[in-house]
């Protein structure tokens, strides 16, 4: 069959029903920014958004890339289809009935569409059939097992449409090939009958099992999960995948829970479908549940079309089983995760239970505080490292170490991980507050190990510590990286205090050291007329200057890390500026340790008492700066 020429009134209505943020959130993580949404670019690598899709437009553009369109074009792109390909997807999801050029096209085009319909019927004539035999004699233990199993009342059993598959091998068959004459290819199709091996004919597939309905995001029926009510196994079946059914794409309950997302700006993955079914029955309407295998990055992605803010609650068992699956799922939405595209919290319910279970016996106000107090995944991959570790032993003091610096290498923001060694320090130094320091510098070190270089002749800059960065050792570069980025974002966003840097600066002859930092501080320094709306003129300007934006973006937004960071920005300041000071002193103190360590005292004395008074006056001055920055380093990080 030849390309059909598409009906300019059939790729209209597509373009009015197909909403671009609905089609492109599918495959990027979008967030809200104002009137439009953002999300890093699919065409391209980068680490911090430039791919911004607008609503009111229906246009996507990307200003790293360039890349720009509508919907269509955006899935040509992406998935390498035709125009004709993309719009007849379109259609089929929209349900947009397909007019073509030439008359004799449409038929076949009809045909391709019209299975979906098919199969959308026939599995809504079975969902019914499957209720009203639960109310019948036959469903009695089924309708037993839900009132008093599951605790279920009735009204939630008809908003989940659950039901109840007759024990027969043909009884589904009959009925709706007997009774209602639909083709046997179509149930077949459906995933609700399969041939047998011998003998010919058909079985049906759920046979004696409570029925649940699995539902699109449009609530309509496209596969069943079913849970035996005798020994048989599997436990729960799910349908075979299916032109409307992959599992891997499909959340249950997506269809009961994206207002409630939307309106808690929270999404909470369950493992089974009877926890998404408590949760909701408790008033909990954000629940979803994932159909028994791990949460796969489609999955995610489709739950995060319905909360701005990218929260996603992971409550899976607290047994092995559960502690393995939602590892699995962070691995699988673990870059998202350490970019910040998607913020993570693992909750496990005391004693192992799961939702069901907890809330037959606790009140809803109850979980939800559970969910309100649910770790965020690095702490909770921080407690599963040094759970069930004597950290007093050095073999399992080693290890947790070793974990703790694999997990913390992988987060690409310098805020959030300097702020995890902070606290991953604290942990390690067993409740002594002496140790907090090392402990941080050691995993630093090896984070981003060290690249000491022979000392270099004392230069002039040193003086005013007006220097450059190149010849700072990693580690305390990082520490430096840190303390300019805080003293920046201070500067940035709490306009009382910009007097108070700048004359702390002046005080102690300080400069910025790191060059995009430097960079950023001439513009702010160059926009004094502009200060009211200094954030606004700033992304104004970085926005022709891609390289510069991905070091100093995240300066202009504050997490939830940032804000607590600049709460008590007084001390904050001063911490700051000392830890800046303190690397340039350190880096004097092994100067002149080094020269008095080679000088020979009998041959040189006077070099070697000078060598000798400059190393001690920066010990001491080492000693200061670390008292006025001991506000502490773990607030620093």
């Amino acid at each position: 069959m030849q390309t059909p020429r598409l009906h300019p009134d059939t790729i209209e209505e597509i373009k009015q029903r197909a909403d671009i943020v609905d089609v492109i959130s599918e495959h990027v993580v979008l967030r809200k920014r104002g009137k439009d949404f953002v999300g890093l670019c699919p065409f391209h690598n980068e680490k911090s958004p430039s791919f911004t899709v607008s609503q009111t437009k229906q246009m996507y553009y990307c200003f790293g890339c360039q890349a720009g369109g509508n919907a269509i074009k955006f899935l040509m792109d992406l998935g390498k289809q035709s125009f004709t390909e993309v719009v007849l997807d379109l259609a089929r999801r929209y349900q947009v009935s397909v007019q073509t050029l030439e008359p004799e096209q449409r038929q076949e085009l009809q045909r391709q569409l019209s299975l979906r319909e098919q199969l959308y019927e026939v599995l809504a004539a079975t969902t019914n059939f499957y209720q009203h035999a639960l109310r019948q004699s036959q469903g009695q233990k089924a309708m037993q097992y839900l009132l008093s199993n599951r605790q279920l009342k009735e009204e939630t059993i008809q908003q989940f449409g659950l039901g109840y598959a007759p024990a027969g091998w043909e009884t589904l068959y009959r009925y709706l090939v007997e009774n209602k004459h639909y083709p046997v290819q179509l149930l077949e199709k459906a995933g609700l009958i399969k041939p047998r091996k011998e003998g010919g004919g058909y079985y049906d597939v759920f046979r004696d099992r409570l029925m649940i309905p699995i539902r699109d995001i449009q609530g309509r029926v496209i596969a069943f999960g079913g849970r035996t009510l005798t020994d048989e196994q599997p436990k729960y079946l799910n349908s075979p995948e299916t032109e409307l059914f992959n599992k891997g794409k499909t959340l249950f309950a997506i269809d009961q829970a994206k207002t409630g997302i939307s309106q808690l700006d929270q999404a909470v993955v369950v493992e089974g479908y009877f926890d998404a079914i408590a949760l909701h029955a408790a008033g909990i309407n954000n629940a979803v549940a994932s159909l028994g295998t791990a949460l796969s990055l489609e999955q995610v992605r489709l739950v995060l079309r319905y909360t701005d803010s990218k929260q996603l609650v992971l409550n899976f068992d607290a047994d092995k089983a559960g502690t393995n699956a939602a590892e699995r799922a962070i691995g699988e939405i673990a870059d998202l995760a350490y970019k910040g595209e998607v913020q993570i919290k693992i909750l496990n319910i005391p004693d192992g239970k799961d939702a069901d279970e907890y809330l037959h016996s606790h009140s809803t106000e109850e979980y939800q505080d559970l969910l309100k107090n649910a770790p965020l995944w690095l702490d909770w991959q921080i407690q599963q490292i040094t759970k069930d570790r004597d950290l007093k032993q050095a073999t399992d003091f080693q290890q947790a170490t070793g974990q703790i610096v694999k997990l913390l290498k992988n987060i690409a923001n310098n805020d959030t991980r300097n702020y995890y060694v902070g606290r991953c320090a604290e942990i390690l130094s067993l409740g002594d507050t002496n140790l907090i320091s090392l402990r941080a510098e050691n995993l630093l070190t090896q984070i981003a190990p060290a690249t000491y270089s022979q000392p270099t002749p004392i230069r002039r800059e040193w003086g005013n510590k007006k220097s450059s960065s190149s010849s700072i050792p990693s580690t305390e570069r990082s520490l430096l990286e840190h303390a300019e980025a805080l003293l920046l974002r201070i500067y940035l966003h709490c306009p009382e205090q910009r007097q108070a840097i700048i004359n702390e600066l002046e005080e102690r002859n300080l400069d910025f050291s790191l060059s995009h930092h430097r960079w950023l501080w001439g513009q702010i320094l160059e926009l004094k007329d502009e200060q009211v709306n200094l954030i606004s003129s700033l992304q104004d300007r970085y926005l022709e200057l891609s390289e510069e934006i991905e070091l100093i973006s995240h300066l202009f937004h504050l997490n939830e890390t940032g804000k607590k960071e600049i709460l008590r920005t007084p001390q904050v300041v001063q911490a700051a500026t000392a830890c800046m000071e303190r690397v340039f002193s350190e880096k004097r103190y092994r100067h002149f340790l080094e020269l008095w360590q080679e000088t020979d005292e009998e041959a040189e004395p006077e070099r070697w008492r000078s060598y000798y008074e400059a190393f001690y006056a920066e010990k001491i001055k080492l000693q200061e700066l670390d008292r006025q920055r001991q506000f502490s380093l773990t607030d620093l990080l």
